[in-house]
C-alpha cells in the first residue's frame, strides 16, 4: 500500500453514492506533506517526459498542481467555472459535469495561457467518470498542445472515467485506484 492509500484508509470516509470524502486531507483542508509526496511521486512516474505547462480545474486540483509544478519548474494553469471580470481576451471554453456537485459547469481558460506545441501535463485530485478530464483535453487539442500525460490523486476504478481516458490512448497515472468501496463497513478496496 502506497502513502496515499495508508492515507485513505486512515481519514477517508465513504459515504452514500459512491462518494469518497477526504476533505481533511484533500479538497477542503490540505495536508502539504501529503502533496509535496504527490508531487515528488508524479515527478517520478513522468521524469521521461517533456512538461511545459502544467493544467488543472479549480478548485480541488490546483494545490495539488502547485505543488508538483515545483518539481517540474513549470507554471499551472488553471480552468476557471466562472467567467469573472477580469478574464480578458479570447477563451478556451468546456463544458464539463461535475459527479460530485451534480451539475454542468463551463470551464474558461484564457488563450494566452495555452500555446501551439505546448506539452501539457493535466493534473486533477480526482478522476469518476472522466468528464472533467475530458474537458481540459478537448481545452489542450483546441490550444493545438499535446496532452503528455494525466496525473490523478484518486481514481475510482470501479467507474468508467479511467477506462475511458485511457481507451482514448492517453498515459494516466493515477497515484491511488479504488476498486470498490462499502458504505456499510466504511472498507475501501484499492487496485493491486
Amino acid at each position: 500500500m502506497n502513502f496515499l492509500e495508508e492515507r485513505i484508509q486512515k481519514d477517508g470516509i465513504v459515504k452514500e453514492g459512491n462518494v469518497l470524502k477526504v476533505d481533511s486531507f484533500l479538497n477542503h483542508q490540505m495536508d502539504i506533506l501529503l502533496f509535496e509526496q504527490m508531487g515528488e511521486e508524479f515527478a517520478r512516474r513522468f521524469k521521461d517526459v517533456e512538461i511545459d505547462k502544467i493544467l488543472t480545474i479549480e478548485a480541488s486540483g490546483i494545490g495539488i498542481a502547485c505543488i508538483a509544478a515545483r518539481y517540474f519548474n513549470v507554471p499551472v494553469v488553471f480552468a476557471k467555472k466562472a467567467k469573472s471580470v477580469n478574464l480578458e481576451g479570447e477563451m478556451y471554453i468546456a463544458e464539463v459535469e461535475s459527479f460530485t456537485h451534480k451539475c454542468k459547469n463551463q470551464v474558461i481558460v484564457s488563450r494566452k495561457y495555452l500555446t501551439e506545441g505546448e506539452n501539457i501535463l493535466i493534473i486533477d485530485d480526482f478522476l469518476a467518470n472522466g468528464c472533467a478530464l475530458q474537458g481540459l483535453i478537448s481545452i489542450v487539442k483546441e490550444a493545438g498542445a499535446t496532452v503528455a500525460g494525466i496525473g490523478i490523486a484518486i481514481e475510482k476504478g470501479f467507474q468508467m472515467g479511467g477506462k475511458v481516458i485511457r481507451n482514448l490512448g492517453y498515459r494516466l497515472e493515477s497515484l491511488a485506484i479504488i476498486e470498490a468501496m462499502d458504505t456499510a463497513s466504511g472498507k475501501i478496496t484499492f487496485r493491486e
